[in-house]
């Protein structure tokens, strides 16, 4: 009994020490994070390939200009209905961002411009006030309670807020000047999703019984909504 014991001490002590020199090493199979909407299977070999993200260029081929994006000091323009306008650097047109998990954006407000209420299904943003005065906030997903929480804040210059992922939020100057923010967000392709244009400007449309229940609305106003849109 005494020499069985032995054994297990000393088998749990060669364990610890391949752990701790690292030449033990524990295997986890996991899917890849969603850097599109979605990815439909197919067993057709001549059916079109497409890939969750970029294909990669050879590493010999690459040039500094591969990690290099410009322009970014110039404005966007803000002549919108919503009078703002997003400038994204992303994998699209950073190629050297590819597979890295990162995006970043400009965003130009014109006075009272606002970046209206949107969710990014696959990025968490980080937002700093380069210029001006932002009312920001983001909504909780639906509580026990069946309800949703706002956090606002009032933003100034070199302020930060952070937009977790998947969650509705917006962000509006509220000066008489523009503002300016720059956005990091955590995916090479976040995407986008601008709910009133979603729900009332869709194409296919969503069917105006369908929104009249949802927003207890008549369907005359529902379909004035969509007429915007």
């Amino acid at each position: 009994m005494e020499n069985r014991g032995a054994k297990v001490v000393a088998y749990l002590m060669v364990v610890a020490l391949l752990a701790m020199t690292g030449c033990l090493k524990l295997a986890y199979a996991t899917d890849p994070n969603q850097l599109q909407d979605f990815c439909v299977g197919t067993n057709d070999p001549n059916a079109t390939v497409f890939v969750n993200g970029l294909f990669c260029m050879d590493p010999k081929l690459a040039t500094p200009g591969d990690f290099f994006f410009s322009s970014l000091d110039k404005p966007g323009n803000t002549n919108k209905k919503v009078e703002s306008n997003v400038t994204l650097v992303s994998a699209t047109n950073l190629h050297g961002l590819n597979t890295l998990g990162i995006s970043m954006a400009r965003i130009d407000f014109a006075p009272y411009g606002e970046n209206p209420p949107h969710t990014h299904p696959r990025a968490t943003e980080i937002l700093t006030v380069i210029k001006g005065q932002l009312l920001v906030g983001f909504v909780t997903s639906n509580l026990q309670n069946g309800g949703n929480r706002l956090f606002s804040k009032l933003l100034n210059e070199g302020d930060v807020f952070v937009f977790p992922q998947g969650l509705i939020h917006f962000q509006m100057n509220v000066g008489k000047t523009n503002a300016i923010a720059i956005a990091a967000l955590s995916s090479q392709n976040p995407g986008v999703v601008t709910i009133a244009n979603a729900v009332f400007g869709s194409n296919p449309p969503i069917s105006a019984d369908v929104l009249t229940k949802a927003f207890q609305l008549d369907k005359a106003t529902i379909k004035y909504l969509q007429s915007k849109f």
